[in-house]
């Protein structure tokens, strides 16, 4: 098995995102936004009706998963949801390659307007709220339940209401 740090921040592991069985809705909606995405890219009606077949199915998929991930927002590769109800991406946030995103959480613009950037490999646990221009670095873990307002930096851990910045293995 992997360590941890063995994964990339930069480089997209695309088999995190493949649907494993008929029934894996998190993958099936990554599938949609992806497929989305490269048909929006071309021109023609085949790429027009690929696009429609593609809203459809991120339709279907957002309404059994209740979560909230619009069309075209920016995520990295390899993206990995174990449980999507409830999950909040503001379309103009950016998540990098290689996260992980757990139930209920929400990544929100605040009230200037300003929207969270995501670096690669982020773990964010149930719950956890990343409010306002805040930037995540690589590597980086949201505890759950924890209200981000400020930036972490790089390998670091932010746990609380409102969250505080914490080296891996310190109490």
């Amino acid at each position: 098995m992997k360590d941890k740090r063995d994964v990339s921040a930069t480089e997209p592991e695309w088999h995190r995102e493949v649907p494993k069985v008929f029934w894996d809705p998190s993958r099936r909606l990554l599938r949609a936004l992806r497929r989305y995405d490269y048909w929006r890219a071309r021109s023609g009606p085949w790429a027009m009706l690929a696009r429609r077949r593609w809203v459809v199915s991120h339709r279907v998929w957002s309404v059994v998963t209740q979560a909230e991930i619009h069309l075209g927002t920016s995520i990295g590769g390899g993206l990995h949801m174990p449980h999507p109800n409830g999950v909040v991406i503001h379309p103009k946030a950016t998540i990098g390659p290689n996260c992980t995103l757990m139930s209920q959480v929400t990544i929100g613009m605040d009230r200037k307007g300003a929207v969270p950037r995501i670096g690669g490999h982020v773990d964010i646990g149930a719950g956890a709220r990343i409010l306002g221009g805040v930037t995540i670095g690589d590597h980086a873990q949201i505890g759950a339940n924890a209200v981000v307002t400020r930036d972490v930096p790089t390998g670091m851990i932010a746990v609380g209401i409102p969250a505080r910045n914490r080296a891996p293995g310190t109490g």
